[in-house]
């Protein structure tokens, strides 16, 4: 995946639910890619919040077919 180096797991050094890079990887990959990803928008849906993930984000990787 070509965003998996733009976020990091588990910057505060705690232990991450293991489903929580799913998370991140399901939201990118469902985000239109016109879209930015922030890394504080997907904090917002994993257990452990900032402690669990930083980064700097990474574009959407859906493509509307028309």
């Amino acid at each position: 995946m070509s965003a998996g180096a733009d976020f990091a797991s588990s910057p505060g050094r705690i232990l991450i639910d293991f489903v929580d890079p799913l998370i991140v990887a399901e939201k990118i990959a469902v985000t239109e890619e016109y879209r930015f990803v922030s890394s504080y928008e997907i904090a917002k849906e994993i257990k452990e919040g900032v402690k669990g993930v930083s980064g700097i984000g990474a574009r959407g990787k859906s493509k509307i077919i028309c």
